[in-house]
């Protein structure tokens, strides 16, 4: 008798359906749990904390237990204060699926910011890792009722006069609170932003949309799962579908990154604009131009040679890389017009943490257009506020089961971003084209207003700068009435340990001249720049690797002045 064929849709509908089940991330946490039970979940690309679902939920029931003990109830905030790993995902799902807050915070957040959090957020518990603790404060530790371990679920602290047995937890509803992530963003003061457990949820069936994955998929995550692109978009995504999560234990410098990529052989990676354009510009690139037989290739048969790069790539990746989501900033246009000249399976996506995060998305291989952000997620209401009749360019607002419940403690600055019919005002400005592709120009907090009243937007100069040989990063801004760029030149490109000689100040000046000549060139006449300053140590950057502007807003660059002549004392 002969065997019958497997429904190819079977797979489909079951994850289709899971979208109306999945409401909270306590049903996400039984569901997967259940339906994935002997499967890998999470662990370290190079062993240990390994998890199956199975024993992830032991896990986890067994900790939230624990916690009840010492009256950690329902409502209470969990801090989470850590570098990547299996067991940050069980600490998160022990608040979060038993009705707890769970508060995340990006691990290279100071002593400063770790106590302004935990006092703002009234945290009762910290899940911290060992090299997280010094950056623990004595107030913050009397304060807190729990110090745990992560790496081992240790109590480092708890009192036996707080074991009272009184930490009644319940099944979470889909509005309410399910964790407060905070963010500086590019703009300075931190915001504590309420996601709601519909926020999260509606994120992961948007993520489904943008890029289905499956039980089969392996995952590896490289950047901070404490931000909300890589929280909801990879960790808890590769969860939400049965998938295997593999994360590093040490940064993803290129050599690490490379061999776990090697080791993983991954299928889907969440990154920023910096990896892939380091990949690409500082390796890809010089290994075609310093080849007679690549650069002829390239003059030649560019299609060809393209597509062989591409091939090359993906294998450099592992070899079964199919989605290779970039987001958290702009990406380089040069960067993205190769990537779709390789056929690399890169997609674009944008969102705010304030959005869970997600926005807008394209598909792989069906971007429409080079510095486009894609099309409205799942679910996702998108229109521009106060359109410019003359380039269709105004702010992006956004409406949907993904945007937030408001900021921590802060009702007026909700009131600033969202208005009475539930429309979020992102900052951002975009413009979008006939086939409802959006395509963002910068933010109106960064908008520099021209001599004629016109709008400059300081991204896309940096863009044309950054291009420049011999440039690693910039950043445009407004000073005195004119445009200024503040430039980090690579360490080849000029070598500040030689900044007493004069040798070394004639090199400067000419490396800022060009950059000037360049850029001048390049734009309209409204954003040319009137000076470069050159900046010694790289910016300070957000973990999604942008640049942090408010410091620099009157910086004028690490330049030391040029040693004076000395004249001749009269004989």
């Amino acid at each position: 008798m002969a065997k019958k064929r497997k429904n190819p849709y079977k797979a489909w509908r079951k994850y289709r359906n899971r979208e109306n089940t999945c409401s909270t991330l306590h049903k996400v946490f039984d569901y997967a749990t259940t339906n994935y039970a002997k499967r890998i979940a999470y662990q370290y690309v190079d062993g240990g904390q390994q998890y199956t679902y199975e024993d992830f939920r032991r896990k986890v029931e067994h900790l939230s237990l624990r916690m009840t003990r010492f009256g950690i109830k329902h409502g209470d905030r969990v801090a989470i204060f850590s570098q990547n790993m299996p067991n940050w995902v069980v600490a998160f799902f022990s608040a979060t699926a038993f009705g707890r807050v769970a508060v995340p915070i990006l691990p290279d957040s100071s002593e400063n910011e770790l106590t302004n959090i935990l006092n703002h957020s009234e945290s009762k518990v910290i899940f911290i890792s060992q090299r997280m603790m010094p950056k623990l404060s004595e107030e913050c530790k009397r304060n807190l009722t729990l110090i745990i371990d992560i790496e081992t679920f240790e109590f480092l602290k708890k009192d036996k006069d707080d074991f009272k047995c009184n930490g009644w937890v319940k099944d979470p509803q889909p509005d309410d609170l399910a964790c407060i992530i905070y963010t500086s963003g590019t703009t300075g003061k931190a915001k504590g932003v309420m996601l709601s457990h519909r926020n999260i949820c509606s994120n992961l069936a948007a993520a489904f949309k943008a890029q289905p994955a499956f039980t089969t998929d392996r995952f590896l995550s490289i950047l901070p799962a404490a931000h909300a692109y890589e929280m909801n978009v990879s960790t808890l995504y590769s969860f939400y579908v049965g998938a295997s999560c593999y994360t590093l234990q040490k940064p993803p410098t290129p050599t690490i990154l490379l061999k776990a990529m090697k080791d993983v052989r991954p299928t889907i990676v969440c990154s920023v604009p910096l990896i892939i354009e380091k990949v690409v510009k500082n390796s890809v690139l010089p290994t075609i131009q310093k080849s007679r037989v690549l650069s002829w290739a390239d003059r030649r048969i560019p299609r060809v040679l393209r597509w062989f790069i591409g091939r090359r790539m993906v294998k450099t990746f592992g070899g079964k890389l199919v989605f290779f989501g970039i987001g958290g900033a702009k990406l380089d246009p040069a960067v993205e017009e190769f990537l779709r000249e390789c056929h690399f399976p890169y997609a674009v996506g944008y969102g705010l943490t304030e959005t869970a995060p997600l926005v807008c998305n394209l598909m792989v291989h069906k971007s429409k257009g080079v510095g486009s952000i894609g099309v409205a997620s799942y679910k996702v209401e998108i229109r521009l506020d106060n359109v410019n009749p003359a380039n269709g360019e105004g702010e992006i607002v956004v409406r949907g089961n993904n945007v937030m419940l408001g900021y921590y403690k802060d009702p007026e600055r909700t009131l600033q971003v969202m208005d009475d019919e539930g429309w979020f005002h992102t900052n951002d400005v975009a413009c979008m084209d006939e086939d409802g592709y959006y395509y963002i120009k910068g933010r109106l907090n960064n908008t520099i207003l021209g001599p004629s009243g016109e709008n400059i937007y300081p991204e896309e100069i940096e863009q044309v700068i950054n291009n420049i040989e011999g440039v690693e990063e910039s950043l445009v801004m407004e000073r005195d009435g004119k445009l200024v760029a503040l430039v980090k030149f690579t360490d080849n490109a000029l070598d500040w340990n030689l900044a007493t000689e004069d040798k070394w100040f004639d090199e400067l000046e000419n490396r800022k001249k060009a950059v000037m000549d360049w850029v001048n060139k390049a734009v309209g006449k409204n954003a040319k720049i009137g000076e470069v300053d050159a900046m010694k140590e790289p910016f300070e950057k957000t973990a999604t690797q942008k640049i942090r502007r408010f410091l620099y807003k009157d910086s004028h660059g690490d330049e030391p002045e040029k040693p004076k002549e000395e004249t001749p004392k009269d004989e």
